[in-house]
């Protein structure tokens, strides 16, 4: 479906620019919703900032989400899997802070001595390279929503139809340019997605800076 991470966010700048969508301010999920929300930003003419959450991994099976914690603590969990796990309450805390101080300081990484930007009464769009379960995605909608955003729309290149119905009842909006029945994973749709560089993804946010918005 998209050639590059460049590609889909010139698509989903596409489909963003027919439904008429208006943001003050887009925010990608470090690293892959970089590429693809630096040319969302470009298009509307809106600074780009950055949003950190990490998956919280249960206790076996590190790959299986059983919630997400964002950089500044706010935190998502998925009680009926964690019910169905047992999953302890000692484990689930020292996770949640782990994960929280990883988010932290790849926002700090990336942002350098750059300020955030202000959210407060604004209408946020939020980018990634696509969703798969929506885990970390949630943790970075709702951290938005608690840093002042007035409304926060979700905007991904691909993500399942039960994941978008999922973030439907977080964001204020959901835009997705593709949502296949039979999903995997999200490098699947993708000719190329190579592994975005901590230096590449310094590169795309501090761009914004040249753009004179």
């Amino acid at each position: 479906m998209f050639r590059n991470r460049t590609d889909a966010g010139q698509q989903l700048a596409d489909v963003l620019d027919d439904h008429d969508v208006e943001a003050d301010i887009v925010v990608a999920i470090p690293r892959g919703g970089l590429p693809v929300g630096r040319v969302v930003a470009d298009s509307l003419r809106v600074p780009l900032d950055i949003v950190s959450a990490r998956k919280i991994g249960a206790p076996q099976n590190p790959e299986l989400a059983v919630g997400a914690v964002a950089a500044d603590g706010t935190v998502w969990l998925n009680e009926s899997l964690i019910a169905e796990l047992e999953v302890e309450d000692a484990y689930l805390e020292e996770q949640i802070e782990t994960q929280r101080q990883a988010a932290s300081e790849k926002i700090e990484r990336y942002r350098g001595d750059r300020s955030p930007l202000e959210y407060d009464g604004k209408t946020v769009l939020i980018v990634d390279d696509g969703v798969a379960t929506g885990a970390t995605t949630i943790a970075c909608i709702r951290q938005t929503k608690n840093a002042g955003a007035e409304r926060v729309i979700l905007a991904v290149p691909v993500a399942p139809p039960d994941t978008v119905e999922r973030l439907q009842a977080e964001a204020d909006e959901v835009i997705c340019v593709e949502t296949p029945q039979h999903f995997g994973a999200v490098g699947r749709f993708y000719e190329s997605f190579d592994q975005v560089s901590d230096e590449q993804a310094k590169r795309y946010l501090n761009s914004s800076g040249e753009q004179g918005y």
